[in-house]
Order: C-alpha cells, then sequence, then structure tokens
C-alpha cells in the first residue's frame, strides 16, 4: 500500500471527482487520490490515474479551511442584509486564488443545509485506522452539528480490518459505509477484476453492521452479461441475504467505450444482456432477496425503474409486479416506456399515463426510427453517456 506523501507541500484544498448520488448535499472531503485496485473492467472513473493516500494534515488543513469560510458565511449571513449574491461575490473576490475551491465547498455546503460529509475518493478505509479515526474527530470538533459522515470501502480493505478498530471508526463518527459489491458470484467477480471474493464480500459486510455502521451494498444487474444472468441475480441476492445491509441500490450496468469491458464487448468475448433480460435478472434477484428491514433503491439514471424504492420485506410484492408489468407489456409499449426512461420523460411505469411525455417518447422513437427489434442498440449508445 501506497505510504502518505509526508514531505509532499500543502497545495490547497482537494476535492475528488465522484460521490454517491444520496451524498449529493454532502461536503467532499477528500483522504485519498484515486482507486487503489482501480482494475475493474466495468468502471471508467480513475483509469490512468495514480493513487495515493493524502498525509493527515493537509485533510485536517482542508478541514479547518471550509471551517474558517463557514465563519465568514455564518457572519454574512447574520448582518441585517443577510446572506446575499452579491455578499458572496465580495467575499469570493477578496480571496486568493487558491482559496476560492474551499470556498465554493463551503458556500455549497451552506446552501446544502451542513448536514453530511462525504469522505473520497474510491477508498478511505485504506489508510491506518487511527489516521481515520483523527479525520473523524477533527471534523466532529469543527462541526459538530453534522449528522451523517460516510464515505466509499471496498470489501477487501473492510475484511481485514480489526471488529476493535471499526467499532472505534464507527465511534469516532463514521455513520455509514458505501461498499461496490456489484456481484455476489464469484465467477462473475473474477471475469470482471473485481478483486474481491463472494466470501470477502459477505464477511466484509457482517463486519460493518457489528460495528453499528449502516452499510449500503450497490450492486450491478447486467454484469454478468447473458450467460451469467442467472447465476448474477441468485449469487448476489444469497450474498445480500446474509449480510442483511441497511441499503441495497441498483445500478445498471452501462459499458461505456473507455472501460477494458467495451473491448471484451467489441471483439464478442462479452454479450450484453438486453434491458429484458436485466428485467427478468432483476425479477429473479427481487423474488430471491430475504433481508429485513432493508431499503431498496433504485435511485439511478441508468436503471429501467428509477421510482422502485421501499422497505423489503413490506414492499417487495409491489416492486415485483412492478418489473412483471414491464415485461407482460406488448413489445411496442415496452419500447416506448424504454426510449422514454433513456430520454428522461419517464422514471417510472406510471409516468406513461402522461399524454405530454408518451408523445415525447413516441416522437424519438419515430425520429430514430427505434423499433422492439433495434431498442437496445440505441439504448446502449445512450447509457453510455450516462457514465
Amino acid at each position: 500500500m501506497p505510504k502518505p506523501e509526508k514531505d509532499a507541500p500543502y497545495t490547497g484544498f482537494e476535492q475528488g471527482p465522484i460521490r454517491p448520488p444520496s451524498e449529493a448535499r454532502s461536503l467532499l472531503v477528500r483522504v485519498t487520490r484515486n482507486c487503489p485496485w482501480n482494475r475493474c473492467t466495468f468502471c471508467p472513473v480513475y483509469k490512468g490515474a495514480d493513487f495515493s493516500l493524502r498525509p493527515v494534515g493537509h485533510v485536517m488543513a482542508d478541514i479547518d479551511s471550509v471551517c474558517g469560510h463557514l465563519a465568514e458565511i455564518f457572519r454574512l449571513a447574520q448582518e441585517p442584509s443577510g446572506l446575499t449574491q452579491d455578499g458572496v461575490n465580495g467575499l469570493m473576490e477578496r480571496l486568493a486564488p487558491g482559496e476560492r475551491p474551499a470556498f465554493a465547498a463551503a458556500i455549497n455546503w451552506y446552501t446544502s443545509g451542513m448536514e453530511s460529509i462525504f469522505l473520497q475518493d474510491a477508498n478511505s478505509l485504506i489508510i491506518k485506522p487511527a489516521d481515520l479515526v483523527a479525520i473523524l474527530r477533527h471534523l466532529k470538533e469543527r462541526f459538530p452539528w453534522v449528522k451523517r459522515i460516510t464515505s466509499y470501502a471496498r470489501s477487501h480493505s473492510v475484511a481485514r480490518i480489526s471488529d476493535e478498530d471499526l467499532a472505534a471508526i464507527g465511534g469516532a463518527g463514521l455513520n455509514r459505509i458505501h461498499i461496490g459489491m456489484e456481484s455476489g458470484s464469484d465467477a462473475v467477480l473474477s471475469k470482471v477484476k473485481k478483486g474481491v471474493t463472494k466470501a470477502e464480500q459477505v464477511k466484509a459486510g457482517q463486519k460493518v453492521k457489528k460495528a453499528g455502521i449502516e452499510l449500503s451494498e450497490y450492486v450491478m444487474p447486467g454484469l454478468g452479461g447473458r450467460e451469467q444472468s442467472l447465476e448474477n441475480a441468485l449469487e448476489t441476492a444469497d450474498a445480500l441475504n446474509l449480510i442483511n445491509p441497511d441499503f441495497i441500490r441498483l445500478r445498471t450496468l452501462a459499458v461505456p467505450s473507455s472501460t477494458p469491458l467495451f473491448a471484451e464487448l467489441s471483439s464478442g468475448a462479452f454479450t450484453q444482456a438486453t434491458e429484458v433480460e436485466v428485467a427478468e435478472e432483476i425479477l429473479l434477484f427481487l423474488e430471491n432477496l430475504k433481508v429485513t428491514g432493508t431499503v431498496l433503491a433504485s435511485d439511478h439514471i441508468l436503471n429501467l425503474f428509477e421510482d422502485m424504492e421501499g422497505v423489503l420485506p413490506r414492499d417487495q410484492p409491489a416492486m415485483i409486479a412492478t418489473v412483471r408489468r414491464f415485461l407482460a407489456l406488448d413489445p411496442e409499449i415496452r419500447t416506448l416506456y424504454q426510449v422514454g426512461r433513456r430520454i428522461g420523460v419517464f422514471r417510472g411505469l406510471s409516468d406513461m399515463k402522461n399524454p405530454d411525455a408518451a408523445a415525447r417518447a413516441k416522437a424519438m422513437m419515430e425520429r430514430l426510427s427505434i423499433t422492439p427489434e433495434n431498442v437496445d442498440e440505441t439504448i446502449n449508445r445512450i447509457m453510455r453517456s450516462f457514465v
């Protein structure tokens, strides 16, 4: 594992490129840069970028910088005129260029309610537990009102953290860990070079739960392609049943041209499932989930049913019914929904009742000459632009 750049000079506030959709209103605090694994064939993020650990002092300097700017924002908000755009612009103009990114982060967080913090980049839990505890305590000291601090983590890393250290991390303020499980199938995990086994995924998830930290697991329908769709659904459901995470989030596979998986797709080594086949996989997955009190969310533009959300098992029958209803549609109507979903006028099947939205989807079908026979080619091209 790389060591922190202890002798590197502090060059100012940093933020990484991504965060979960659920952390859109969070302050982003960069603890590491990029991804320590960076070999997953389906992932376009961080490719060609070196992984590094930021010195703890640099992370704390970022935190202090945001805290200082917040103090100025609080002061301005208490003036008779309140917090105005002119006032914010005035504060920004008085800052040196190197201070402006931290100020921008502070004002964005202020206007977002200042309730949550997300630690970047892909695997903050790879750093020494004592260092992470120190960072978390510093965050709590500077922002004692914060309700939630979260981070991405790899199962491979979490599985190797002792129960005592993980409990200390949770006790210091880490409330939720986001893990990209993607699949519970060892065959699929190996094929996409995930660098982790089903057993490690289960072990890591159970350790997070034991530590009293909320766990959000991300799974990827379609990752096994056409050939391993059945196994992907069943093995992923089985792994999640053994973990019983707090959240399950669906992230349907898209294959952008910048990924190694696209080369496999182009060569014929990987056969991408159609949207109907992915829906059948999701149905099988839902039918085999046996978790309790878990929130399942389909909150991403890549997903066919973005409005699918609820608590399992209470809302499981309704979710299953949604997928079955889609599969039972006349092929022309089903294609209309697929197109409308991908151009953003539908979030769920009920949106087809909106005549304006349906007309826009129909017009797009006609303009691009989309039929049930060629819809997947067009849909895949659109989905690649979303990643």
